[in-house]
């Protein structure tokens, strides 16, 4: 079971998430204090780890639209979010996967601040409302990467299992 902790609209930008002005940070372990850094509140609350891990933060439309940057996943993964949003735009997607930030693309879901969710590889289910909303599964390929952590864990794995089998 999850927390939705935060709520935004759609066509959420990558300078919302990870303002442009602090591209000179660029640390995983730096990034995350910058998330939503224009939110103060927000912001204040995942900086005192207020936020458990695990929680949801829910997007609607083309969340992550803008620039590449990475670090707009980055800092949302330094703090072990899962994004819920009704979809995602394609290079945040790709720039997920590869650094294993948790996403589930639901296009009809209707949540709120507060609201408990549990997720399955087919739905997520509100638990708040009683509401069951279909997901959108990303391709195994693409969902392993994430489960093992990232494009580096994921290609470390498979080095590993390779030599393993040589031997």
């Amino acid at each position: 079971m999850a927390t939705v902790v935060y709520k935004v609209g759609n066509d959420i930008s990558t300078d919302v998430i990870y303002p442009g002005r602090f591209m000179a940070t660029v640390l995983p372990s730096e990034t995350p204090l910058l998330a939503f850094a224009d939110d103060a509140a927000f912001n204040a609350k995942l900086k005192a780890k207020q936020i458990p891990p695990g929680s949801v933060l829910l997007g609607g439309q083309n969340f992550g639209c803008g620039s590449s940057r990475e670090q707009a996943v980055s800092c949302l993964k330094g703090h072990e979010l899962i994004i819920v949003a009704k979809s995602f735009a394609r290079i945040f997607l790709q720039n997920a996967i590869n650094l294993g930030l948790r996403v589930v693309t639901c296009p009809n879901i209707e949540a709120n601040v507060g609201d408990e969710l549990e997720i399955s590889a087919t739905a997520v289910t509100n638990k708040s409302s009683g509401k069951e909303f279909f997901l959108v599964s990303l391709p195994k390929s693409r969902q392993a990467i994430i489960d093992a952590g990232g494009l580096i864990p994921f290609t470390r794995k498979r080095l590993l299992e390779g030599a393993q089998t040589t031997r």
